[in-house]
């Protein structure tokens, strides 16, 4: 009887690595529009041991993008902690854009309307933080003072247009996104007026 319940519950934890892993490459491949029937095809089990373990898609998207999420507040808490706030901000541009660009579904996760609560924590904590990492950056006179944390989910939403290309391609192009964007943030005398910002961040957060 104990070896039965044991081996069912090792059969539930294969069924769920097998779900997550599923979702994982199709999420990636081709993003969130993945149908669950397709998933559960994926996992080779049957769409009712799917709902048993993900109720929701949420539930799944969370499940499947867990490690992005814990890497994501790492690489903001990270650049929190570095004493020159300039250096910790260009820290998180670069990486944040390289984990997002790995990943199509990530992107599309962190971003979405309709968020997991662990994605919605997620999310709001990346953008707290680096709203106050830019403030200290600004009051060192190294990031220009018309920067605004929507300008960072503006980055984001171009790094997401690499999703096409090969991925060894895709990190290249990243890379030389964030490179030019951090130049483009640095304060300098020769910066002209930008046009005005769009409330993005509020946007992706709204529903959320």
């Amino acid at each position: 009887m104990i070896d039965d319940l044991s081996r069912m519950r090792s059969d539930a934890r294969d069924n769920r690595e097998r779900l997550l892993d599923a979702a994982r490459a199709l999420f990636r491949a081709d993003g969130l529009n993945v149908p669950m029937r397709e998933i559960a095809r994926r996992a080779e089990v049957g769409p009712a041991t799917l709902y048993r373990h993900f109720a929701t898609k949420q539930e799944l998207v969370a499940g499947a993008f867990a490690d992005q999420l814990r890497a994501c507040r790492a690489i903001v808490d990270e650049g929190c902690a570095d004493p020159d706030p300039w250096r910790g901000f260009c820290l998180v541009i670069e990486k944040i854009c390289e984990l997002h660009t790995r990943d199509r579904g990530f992107t599309e996760a962190f971003m979405s309307t309709l968020p997991a609560a662990s994605v919605a924590a997620s999310r709001a904590h990346t953008l707290s933080a680096a709203a106050g990492l830019a403030r200290r950056a600004q009051r060192a006179g190294r990031l220009r003072p018309d920067f605004v944390i929507d300008d960072l989910v503006l980055v984001l939403m171009a790094n997401k247009g690499f999703r096409d290309i090969p991925e060894q391609a895709r990190v290249a192009a990243s890379r030389r996104l964030a490179g030019l964007v951090i130049q483009a943030f640095e304060a300098g005398p020769a910066h002209s007026a930008l046009p005005p910002a769009v409330a993005l961040a509020a946007a992706v957060q709204s529903v959320g």
